[in-house]
């Protein structure tokens, strides 16, 4: 299985899309405080997120906690803008951790100096804008489901 981390996600929609995205792929979402919304039932439900008792999410206090939790031995890459190495030049194991930032602000700069090693990047022509968070984390979670061959 997969795992899609949202470190402090702010929008819902965004949140939604992805939660949809992890449970067309089999992969597990995890979210990471402070959430920038409310995933109480009502919220949801106004959100129009009927699909979200079917996802797998898990909510953390902290990203250190997540940490902490996972398997020592899984891969855990960051996606950022503040690199050069492609999403598609990494090679996926079962088990991966995929960390995306804030809608506004991405990975803190804290966490991105200390994980060089495993940062990756969608890669955008130069005048653009930066994608969407959910079609950041569709276009990187379906290339780690790709090498896998997943879902089955």
């Amino acid at each position: 299985m997969l795992h899609v981390v949202l470190i402090e996600p702010e929008i819902p929609q965004n949140t939604g899309n992805i939660a949809r995205t992890c449970l067309a792929a089999g992969a597990r979402l995890h979210l990471v405080e402070p959430l920038g919304f409310s995933t109480d039932a009502a919220a949801l439900r106004r959100a129009g997120m009927d699909y979200w008792e079917r996802c797998d999410v898990r909510q953390w206090p902290s990203f250190e906690a997540l940490r902490s939790a996972a398997d020592p031995e899984a891969g855990v890459y960051f996606l950022t803008t503040k690199t050069s190495r492609r999403y598609w030049d990494a090679t996926f194991s079962d088990g991966d951790y995929l960390v995306f930032g804030r809608e506004t602000r991405g990975l803190p700069e804290s966490l991105l100096a200390d994980e060089k090693a495993r940062l990756l990047t969608v890669p955008m022509r130069a005048d653009s804008r930066s994608l969407n968070l959910a079609t950041s984390v569709g276009i990187v979670l379906y290339e780690a489901c790709r090498q896998l061959r997943l879902p089955t």
